[in-house]
C-alpha cells in the first residue's frame, strides 16, 4: 500500500469570530484562497499536479456554500482540473478532509491532494445552515441531544471537574499559548493576511489573552445554565441519573473561543513528491473515526484514539506529543484522564481555549502544529484528535520521515 506523506502544512492566523474581528472584511473564499496562494508559491509547485483539494466546512451556506473548495481554487486562478470537494464533519471536518485525502493516496486512487478546511465565524455564524438536531423538537427529544456547552458540563460533573479545576486548565492554554507566540514556535506555518489594497490585516492569532488570571477566569459567568433551564438539563439527567444536578462550570474563558481561520495539508505519494520535488516531514500512520454516546457528546476522542493506534499496532508510549482540539476544558481534561496521559504531553502550546476556534479549520491547523512542535523538539510521533458533535470523535497518528 502506499504510504500517505505530509509535504507541507500552513494556516492563517485566527481572527475573532465576530463583525469585529480583524477578518471580518475577508471573505472565506479569500481566506482559502490566501492558503492555496501561499501553499503553491512556496512549494514551488505544479498546481496541475495536484489531482483534487477536500475542505472542511461545518457552516457550508452563503458564502461559505455551494462547494467552497471549487469556488476558492477557480476564484484563486488554479487550474480548472483541480476539482474541489467541500465535507461536513463537524468540528473534526478538517482533520477528516486530510484523513480522506490520505486515504486516496494510500489506495493508489490519487497521487497528490491538497486538504484542510476554512471557517468564517464572523460572517457566517455557527448554526446559519439550521439543522435537525438543533431545531427540531422531536428529533432533538428521540436522540436526546443536547447543546455542546451543557454536554461540557456534564462531564464536569460527572467527572468531578470543578469550576477551579477547568479554569486552571483555561489559565494554562493561555499561558502556553503565549509563551508559544513569544517564542516564534508558530512562524514556520503562518500566513499573513492582506486586504485587496496589500495592506496588513492580521499576522497573529487575535483571541490570547496573555493576561488571564485565575481571580478573572473565576468573574466570569457560566455560559450555559440559561440554556439548562429550557429543558436540556432535565434531558441530560434523564439520560444520567446518577447526576442530581448540572454543575455549569463552563464560561467564555474556558471554552474555545469563536474564530475566522483557514489552513491546508498538502498530501501525496512518494513518487509524486520525488516528481515534484518535494521532500516529505512526515507520513500518516493511521486514522480512525469512531461514534459514542450523543449526549455527553464530547468523549469521542478516547476511543478514536485507541482505535487508531490499534490499526497502526501501537501503543499509547509510542506517542512522543498529543494534539485534542480544546472545544472546553472539561473535554480535554476527561481525555488526559481516560487515556492516563501526562499533562506536559498534551496540547503543549495551548490550544483553541486561547487560540479559537475555526470549526472547520481547526483539526488542519492542530495538525500543522503538531508537526511544527515534533520538528522543534526533534521528536518522532504524535497524535491529533477532536470530538465533534452527535458523540463523533476523530484522530490521526503522524510519524516524521
Amino acid at each position: 500500500m502506499p504510504i500517505a506523506y505530509i509535504y507541507d502544512t500552513l494556516r492563517t492566523p485566527r481572527g475573532k469570530g465576530k463583525p469585529g474581528g480583524s477578518l471580518y472584511e475577508i471573505k472565506p473564499v479569500d481566506l482559502l484562497g490566501a492558503c492555496l496562494q501561499a501553499i503553491g508559491q512556496r512549494n514551488n509547485l505544479d498546481r496541475s499536479a495536484v489531482e483534487d483539494c477536500i475542505i472542511g466546512c461545518v457552516t457550508p451556506v452563503d458564502g461559505q456554500g455551494y462547494n467552497v473548495a471549487k469556488a476558492a481554487l477557480l476564484f484563486s486562478g488554479w487550474p480548472i482540473t483541480v476539482p474541489g470537494m467541500q465535507i461536513n464533519r463537524y468540528c473534526a471536518s478538517g482533520l477528516e478532509a486530510v484523513n480522506l485525502a490520505a486515504m486516496k493516496i494510500q489506495t493508489g486512487n490519487a497521487e497528490m491532494l491538497l486538504a484542510g478546511g476554512v471557517e468564517s465565524m464572523s460572517r457566517i455564524p455557527l448554526a446559519s445552515d439550521g439543522g435537525a438536531l438543533l431545531f427540531d423538537p422531536e428529533v432533538i427529544t428521540r436522540a436526546n441531544h443536547i447543546p455542546q456547552g451543557l454536554a461540557a458540563d456534564l462531564i464536569a460533573t460527572l467527572e468531578g471537574f470543578g469550576r477551579e479545576t477547568v479554569d486552571a486548565y483555561a489559565l494554562l492554554s493561555q499561558q502556553r499559548a503565549g509563551y508559544a507566540w513569544q517564542n516564534g514556535y508558530f512562524s514556520t506555518s503562518i500566513i499573513p493576511i492582506f486586504d485587496n489594497n496589500g495592506l496588513l490585516i492580521l499576522e497573529k492569532d487575535e483571541l490570547p489573552r496573555p493576561d488571564s488570571t485565575l481571580e478573572r477566569l473565576g468573574l466570569l459567568r457560566p455560559a450555559f445554565s440559561q440554556t439548562g433551564s429550557m429543558g436540556f438539563n432535565e434531558m441530560a439527567i434523564q439520560r444520567y441519573p446518577q447526576v442530581a444536578a448540572i454543575h455549569h462550570v463552563h464560561t467564555a474563558g474556558n471554552s474555545s473561543g469563536i474564530a475566522d481561520g483557514a489552513a491546508l495539508v498538502l498530501v501525496g505519494n512518494k513518487d509524486k513528491g520525488e516528481a515534484l520535488g518535494l521532500r516529505p516531514q512526515a507520513k500518516i500512520t493511521a486514522s480512525a473515526v469512531v461514534s459514542t454516546e450523543p449526549t455527553i457528546m464530547l468523549a469521542g476522542p478516547a476511543p478514536a484514539c485507541r482505535k487508531a493506534l490499534g490499526l497502526a499496532g501501537m501503543e499509547v508510549r509510542d506517542v512522543d506529543l498529543w494534539e485534542m482540539n480544546e472545544a472546553f476544558a472539561s473535554a480535554v481534561l476527561k481525555f488526559q484522564k481516560d487515556m492516563e496521559l501526562d499533562i506536559e504531553k498534551v496540547n503543549v502550546n495551548g490550544g483553541a481555549i486561547a487560540m479559537g476556534h475555526p470549526l472547520g479549520a481547526t483539526g488542519a491547523m492542530l495538525l500543522g502544529t503538531l508537526l511544527d512542535e515534533l520538528e522543534r523538539r526533534d521528536l518522532s510521533t504524535g497524535v491529533v484528535t477532536l470530538c465533534a458533535g452527535g458523540g463523533i470523535g476523530v484522530a490521526t497518528i503522524i510519524e516524521r520521515v
